[in-house]
């Protein structure tokens, strides 16, 4: 043992004084067992969850579930931070981006592709990177995971700068292709923010955010699309959200930025309008269409009796901000 030891403390010193993605490979060394992390533990509470009744299954399921919005609750202040570094990115002309594997990967991407119809954001300015490309979004392709270099190369892809922020998410923390991939990003000098549910494991090297809900062990022992994946889905909504939020594409609690593209999201438009400005529903029909569909520009229009050219260079000229136009 002492003479294993030896051996790893020299390649260990050789790694770190030769080689420029040596806390990559040390990271790989180090990761062989698994087994003392939080969310790979049995819960002690399911031991015999095979021998329920549906319902108490059901019931088992859903009292662990309850526990994951108070290790959100208690990270608050680092989504917060998160939350700013992003508003900050946005506003300077950065991207936000997340990168994960398997369940967290597709977490990434789904929050990503809900903000453009809900926010009428651009699609490129938040986006998700799954280990294993495309496919993996609908089928496994586990192995893609453990190879940093491919986090590293999908960044390098993206053409990540000072600019972006990238959110590595890795319920248990070990993930090396998310690992990778934050180690390049902070060579760009990317803000980087590391989410993991577990509190042995920590990047070996330094990252700008921790955000490390504990959410405990699951109830089937490693199932981490279960709490831990509540955890991360809950925080990616409170990411974007405030980010939007706070980037002025709410007015009020209202979605104004939205884009009226099927019938759904043209009705609901529609009811902004009219909840904001009080005119009915044929009249914001014909609002929405001189507004070409923007209902953020019609409001401004109906609130301020201006037409379109001036309402949106209003807008423009406060940062898209509603609240701040109609002051």
């Amino acid at each position: 043992m002492g003479l294993f030891l030896n051996v790893f403390s020299f390649i260990k010193y050789f790694l770190t004084t030769f080689c420029d993605n040596a806390n990559m490979l040390i990271y790989n060394m180090e990761i062989q067992d698994r087994s003392q992390l939080l969310t790979e533990q049995r819960n002690p509470r399911t031991f015999n969850i095979d021998c329920k009744t549906t319902l108490e299954i059901v019931d088992i399921i859903n009292a662990e579930d309850a526990s994951v919005f108070t290790a959100v609750y208690k990270e608050r202040e680092h989504i917060a931070q998160a939350a700013d570094l992003i508003v900050t990115a946005f506003m300077e002309g950065g991207r936000l981006m997340y990168v994960g594997a398997g369940t967290s990967g597709r977490l990434g991407i789904l929050d990503a592709t809900e903000c453009p119809p809900t926010y009428g954001t651009d699609p490129a300015l938040i986006t998700g990177i799954i280990a294993g490309g495309e496919k993996a979004v609908f089928q496994s392709v586990e192995g893609a995971e453990d190879f940093p270099e491919y986090g590293a190369r999908d960044i390098q892809q993206k053409g990540v700068s000072h600019k972006d922020v990238i959110v590595g998410i890795t319920t248990g923390g070990t993930t090396p292709y998310v690992m990778g991939a934050l180690f390049e990003a902070k060579k760009r000098n990317a803000k980087t923010i590391f989410l993991c549910c577990n509190k042995e494991t920590l990047p070996h090297f330094e990252v700008d955010i921790i955000i490390r809900p504990i959410t405990g062990p699951e109830v089937i022992t490693g199932s981490t699309r279960m709490k831990a994946g509540t955890a991360t889905k809950l925080i990616l909504n409170m990411l974007t959200t405030t980010s939007m939020i706070k980037t002025g594409k709410v007015y009020e609690n209202l979605m104004v930025d939205l884009r009226a593209t099927n019938v759904k999201l043209t009705d609901r438009a529609e009811r902004i309008i009219m909840t904001v400005t009080g005119i009915n529903r044929e009249d914001a029909k014909k609002l929405l269409d001189l507004a070409f569909g923007n209902a953020k520009i019609a409001i401004v229009m109906q609130k301020l009796g201006i037409d379109y050219p001036e309402a949106k260079k209003r807008l423009d000229a406060q940062g898209g901000f509603v609240r701040k136009v109609l002051k």
